[in-house]
């Protein structure tokens, strides 16, 4: 059996190395020309051939022989927020840092890059590595999928991976079904006709119609949906008007949602629709809907986790593996390639040892470096279990 760990060790300073430069020099959305350029460097110097995708991707693929093609994916984007972790590394920019920590996954992938690049001639299939950009603001795996990161070659499984400050450090956590939620933020338009607050019957009143939209709505988790799915659809914000008598011409609600099950999000999405546009009619109005993000939940497959996992466990202690996770209330864009190829996601936890539990986004977060070990060892164990078992059968 191959000793993961062992090349693990001999590029330990190469994963620190990358990951303190990134965590020094965070970059936001799709803005990530440094980062970029960066990862590219790394990745040619290792012997890759890395390939710009889409809106700031980078991608790559490892491997010499026929067979499946398993996708790594790590993201690489950073946070609009100031830093206060307090690091002998930490980031000096008032306006981003990765307190998410999309450096350690890009420093992971890097390093499990350097593995499979050293052991490139066992590999029974191809590795076909993305650094993705723009996870944080939901529309990055979208531009990835749409320019082609899931063909040449062809992607019969895909791997995501995620850091997490909220678990004990070196541990793996997984499961089968959905892993997150989906997340659909939209913007309900009410188009009315304004005037005098004196004369209320010559106008039609957005602000009334718009309060009915929220009350009618409320009967969709209520009547509507299971009582055993998890849905959420809620509203925080209502903007209408400027004076207190005049009745305006159009009120503006945001809302989201969010559950587990896509089926649900699909009805869901369906009844809001058709609640919206009946009820600004009822009262002589209109209303539209525009979706400002629309990303599903992501669903692991059973057979490509399993692969992935029992692989993962044979270079682990049992105690620090849990693969009956229970579903995250986060949501995650990877679900644009869960949608479309069986896939698996993995958790790692990086908690320091007797450290405040913080969670991800917090400005004075640490993450545990010890265990990005644990991580390239989840992208490399991982992505053997599924090449050396996945041909075996269909999946």
């Amino acid at each position: 059996m191959q000793d993961y760990k062992k090349l693990i060790e001999k590029y330990e300073k190469d994963l620190i190395r990358n990951r303190r430069y990134l965590h020094q020099h965070p970059e936001l959305g799709f803005d990530l020309d440094h980062t970029v350029q960066y990862v590219k460097e790394e990745l040619t110097a290792m012997g890759c051939k890395p390939i710009d995708i889409g809106d700031h991707g980078v991608t790559a693929v490892i491997g010499k022989k026929e067979g499946r093609c398993i996708l790594l994916r790590s993201d690489m984007d950073a946070l609009p927020m100031k830093e206060e972790s307090g690091l002998p590394f930490s980031c000096t920019y008032d306006s981003a840092a990765h307190t998410c920590g999309h450096d350690t996954h890009t420093a992971m992938l890097l390093t499990a890059a350097r593995i499979f690049k050293e052991i490139e001639d066992e590999l029974p299939g191809k590795v076909k590595l993305l650094f993705q950009p723009a996870e944080e603001i939901g529309y990055g795996c979208r531009n990835m999928v749409e320019n082609g990161i899931l063909e040449n070659p062809k992607v019969d499984a895909a791997f995501g991976a995620h850091i997490m400050s909220c678990f004990p450090k070196e541990t793996v956590l997984y499961g089968t079904g959905s892993l997150s939620t989906g997340a659909d933020l939209f913007t309900i338009t009410v188009h009315g006709k304004g005037g005098h607050g004196s004369v209320p019957h010559t106008t039609i009143d957005p602000i009334n119609i718009a309060c009915h939209i929220v009350l009618n709505l409320q009967t969709v988790n209520s009547r509507e949906i299971d009582a055993q799915e998890m849905a959420v659809l809620d509203f925080g914000s209502i903007n209408a008007g400027s004076a207190g008598n005049a009745i305006p011409e159009t009120a503006v609600l945001k809302g989201n949602i969010r559950t587990f099950n896509n089926d649900v999000r699909r009805q869901i999405k369906k009844r809001v629709s058709e609640i919206t546009e009946q009820t600004a009619a009822m009262f002589g109005g209109s209303a539209q809907i525009e979706y400002s993000l629309e990303m599903g939940a992501v669903v692991t497959d059973t057979m490509v986790t399993a692969l992935c996992g029992n692989e993962i466990k044979k270079h682990m202690d049992a105690a620090k593996v849990n693969d009956h996770i229970l579903k995250l209330p986060f949501s995650e864009d990877f679900s644009y390639i869960s949608d479309l190829v069986p896939s698996t996601f993995f958790l790692i936890g990086a908690c320091p040892e007797n450290s405040e539990v913080l969670t991800q986004h917090n400005p004075r977060i640490i993450f545990d470096e010890e265990s990005m070990k644990t991580g390239v060892l989840v992208y490399v164990a991982g992505a053997m279990g599924y090449l050396k078992e996945g041909g075996k059968e269909k999946i």
